[in-house]
């Protein structure tokens, strides 16, 4: 964790602390401003679709649906491999985009799920999600060592989530939704101090593109955090049409 106690000396002359503090504030403001945008869009996108009946059923009641479902997965993909050739504005682009598709995939749950259900999921989402993205702001401890062990269980529930398409298996779904909240609880806080993290690390050279990009990239992150925390607090709390 760097020291902000430390002056940095960058291309455009000496930063303070204090300055340092101002421009992370900056950051992060910027980085929850994008995701918030990102999440209202996939809520406006989901609800119009979801709440059409006719539209639920030409999306999720055709072969259309394989492509839908598995879209925002390879978009992220996409996006991770693009993100070096995309300006800090075509990134932003493609978030907006990505929250739109997002939104389309998730879309059946307004069909599936009582209006209340999901609006009572969205808010303890929410207030989870901002306490752990405290936390992990605050806390001096170095988590980051969680990061490895995160992302491997992220490859796992990815890989049960397919195989259970076709198996059906409440057990593997109930274990895949109780595991799923508690590494992305983890990854809130991790992702938030990493964010945190690599802007004081590159704080002295004040790359605009850069902190354009890194101020996205940190968006698409939380945002996924949340988008996962709610679907998997949803499949326990959501009560059924």
């Amino acid at each position: 964790m760097a020291d902000y106690n430390t002056i940095h000396a960058g291309q455009a002359g000496v930063r303070t602390s204090a300055q340092i503090d101002e421009g992370l504030r900056t950051h992060m403001n910027k980085v929850y401003g994008t995701m918030s945008v990102g999440l209202l869009m996939t809520a406006g996108v989901s609800w119009a679709v979801g709440t059409n009946e006719a539209m639920v059923q030409a999306v999720f009641g055709t072969p259309l649906k394989w492509l839908v479902m598995f879209a925002p997965l390879i978009m992220v993909f996409a996006f991770g491999a693009m993100i070096n050739r995309l300006s800090a504005a075509g990134a932003q682009l493609f978030f907006y985009a990505f929250s739109a598709m997002m939104g389309l995939s998730i879309s059946y749950i307004f069909a599936a799920y009582t209006g209340i259900s999901i609006a009572q999921t969205f808010l303890i989402t929410s207030i989870s999600f901002a306490g752990l993205s405290l936390w992990g702001y605050t806390t001096k401890k170095d988590i980051s060592g969680w990061g490895s062990f995160l992302i491997m269980g992220v490859i796992g529930l990815i890989i049960a989530s397919v195989v259970n398409i076709f198996l059906g298996s409440p057990a593997i779904h109930f274990a895949i939704s109780a595991l799923g909240v508690l590494i992305f609880a983890g990854l809130t806080a991790y992702d938030t101090q990493k964010i945190k993290t690599d802007y004081i690390q590159h704080a002295h050279a004040m790359d605009q593109e850069w902190l354009g990009k890194s101020a996205i990239m940190g968006a698409l992150n939380l945002y996924l955090d949340f988008i996962n925390l709610f679907m998997f607090l949803l499949s326990f709390l959501g009560n059924r049409e």
